[in-house]
């Protein structure tokens, strides 16, 4: 029997996202056949979870062998600290100054990378008397944020000196792990910096996702972010492992109207579709501001009672429109635009020429998720 939570259910509309918390766990599982047994996996649960609902993910991460959490901001960790996950959590991104205490006062680990962030530190510790936790973020060639590696081995001697702060990790982040020159460029570069520095007791974390299937790396931590949800990254043409994964979310919806469209009759705004021939035409309730793009229109399927069925018409709002051909339908049966399976947002990435990370995230925008095992 299948068990559904549910979380942010607005009871008033036909249409939801679902997650399978059984996919999940078997990811994760399946991902850490990859991982050294001595290496620590961090779960990114950034932008909530990609959108899948971090607080309601973090539990059976943790059950299925996640050490740690990665967000995006301090907000992103207390919002897990409230939901009582007590695993450590590291802001990876860069927090305002403004900001330090609140981590500290939570136990919220965060990024630190120049003497801005040293003196907010001192502070907090001087009128709180609690040391914040941090890892040293070093610049390998992102060129986003982080200490450049030039000047990083004298930096994190300096904050190992630091008696106002614990020092709990340094990292870094690939900017092109699909790729080798670079990749293997940016390495050297990790490699300079903590040869040169004592690292006995930190946690050393370069590989993401794509990294952790693909490169053998000094490191005694790896961050998995997109395949934790059963999707996968963009990788290089020799990788070390390649995970089986399952996609964790489908897209469903109720049909809130049958009706027959006349030949030479169009269907949605402008018309974008025409019927050559009298067509029954399905309504759901989801639109581009569910986080469906309107570019999406007219090339995008759905599944109803085993069989395909053509989306038509300009993507609205809050609706879109399905050629339902041959197959029987009524008002209240189900239509899913994504499963994981010949239905996934790989296919739909590929038509907007973006990533799948971009729409698991615009998903969140306001269809309540409901979650099974």
């Amino acid at each position: 029997m299948k068990n559904i939570r549910q979380s942010n259910v607005n009871i008033h509309k036909d249409a939801w996202v679902e997650i399978n918390l059984e996919y999940l766990a078997e990811n994760i599982q399946e991902i850490k056949k990859g991982i050294p047994k001595d290496k620590k996996l961090m779960a990114i649960v950034k932008a909530d979870a990609y959108g899948h609902g971090a607080q309601m993910l973090a539990q059976t991460m943790l059950a299925s062998g996640v050490d740690a959490f990665g967000v995006s901001s301090v907000d992103e960790g207390l919002d897990l600290r409230a939901s009582r996950i007590t695993a450590p959590i590291l802001v990876v991104g860069a927090i305002p100054l403004w900001a330090v205490e609140s981590a500290a006062q939570n136990d919220i680990a965060f990024s630190i990378f120049n003497e801005a962030h040293l003196k907010a530190c001192r502070d907090v510790y001087e009128r709180t008397g609690i040391k914040p936790k941090v890892h040293v973020k070093v610049d390998t060639g992102m060129n986003r944020i982080g200490v450049r590696y030039e000047d990083a081995v004298a930096f994190i001697k300096e904050v190992q000196q630091a008696d106002y702060l614990n020092l709990e990790g340094i990292f870094t982040h690939l900017a092109a792990a699909e790729e080798d020159a670079p990749t293997k460029e940016q390495i050297r570069r990790w490699e300079y910096v903590i040869n040169w520095v004592n690292t006995d007791g930190l946690l050393l974390h370069i590989q993401n996702t794509a990294a952790t299937f693909a490169y053998n790396i000094k490191s005694n931590m790896v961050r998995v972010g997109i395949s934790l949800y059963g999707l996968y990254p963009d990788l290089p043409q020799e990788y070390n492992y390649k995970p089986k994964l399952k996609q964790i979310m489908s897209l469903k919806g109720r049909i809130t109207n049958i009706h027959t469209v006349k030949p030479n009759e169009g269907v949605s705004y402008s018309h974008t579709f025409t019927a050559y021939e009298p067509t029954k035409v399905a309504t759901i309730p989801i639109g581009y501001a569910d986080g469906v793009a309107r570019n999406l229109s007219n090339k995008i399927w759905g599944e109803l009672n085993g069989n395909k069925i053509r989306q038509v018409g300009n993507i609205t709002m809050d609706q879109m429109m399905f050629d339902l051909g041959d197959t029987e339908a009524e008002i209240g049966d189900v239509i899913t635009l994504l499963n994981g399976e010949d239905l996934n947002l790989d296919i739909w990435a590929e038509l907007l020429n973006t990533i799948n990370y971009e729409l698991t995230c615009r998903l969140k925008a306001r269809l309540p998720r409901i979650y099974t095992r």
